[in-house]
């Protein structure tokens, strides 16, 4: 996968505006009651999508639930709001190490990417919209970004590296297919 390169001041300025912008939607209450994802642009314009099919959820879930089991050591988050260079976007799942934990803190978004970030297709995923996504999670600090197919089958890619691993190196217990119930 390729990564963005941007330079840190730019960064670090694209980060403190998603982190405002993201308590001011958080904080308003229209945005309570809203059904489906709300991530951001670059620019702070709300991206919404419907809620997902109901595997979706189920395959959060369980990937979820085999990081927790897997990886104790650290802290399993779903929806995880995240900065990137492109505004804020939620990865479907994230893990933390506890020092990771620490440093992002008890904020509603965190200012960089936990170390693994795992995006559970949809039928209307793009190719490219995929390679964007695990882009920006890689340059906000994910060492790792994992995609769950519709079939549940797991590619999973490392910072720094093109072609797709084998299988997780943080996490190399973790299946390469989730099965549904």
């Amino acid at each position: 996968m390729d990564t963005l390169t941007i330079e840190r001041p730019a960064q670090d300025a694209q980060t403190q505006f998603n982190l405002r912008r993201w308590a001011e939607l958080v904080a308003d209450p229209k945005w309570i009651k809203v059904e489906g994802r709300v991530e951001t642009d670059r620019h702070g314009h709300v991206l919404m999508s419907p809620p997902p099919a109901a595997s979706h959820g189920g395959y959060q879930f369980r990937i979820g639930a085999i990081i927790d089991r897997l990886l104790p050591d650290g802290e399993v988050f779903t929806e995880c709001p995240i900065s990137t260079a492109d505004g804020v976007r939620a990865a479907d799942v994230a893990w933390a190490s506890r020092d990771c934990v620490d440093e992002l803190g008890d904020g509603t978004c965190f200012s960089r990417a936990p170390e693994i970030c795992v995006e559970v297709l949809s039928p209307d995923n793009t190719v490219a919209e995929m390679r964007d996504k695990t882009a920006l999670y890689f340059d906000a600090g994910a060492r790792e970004v994992w995609h769950c197919s519709l079939s549940g089958g797991m590619t999973f890619f490392a910072a720094g590296q093109a072609e797709p691993l084998r299988g997780s190196k943080l996490c190399p217990d973790f299946p390469a297919l989730v099965l549904r119930r």
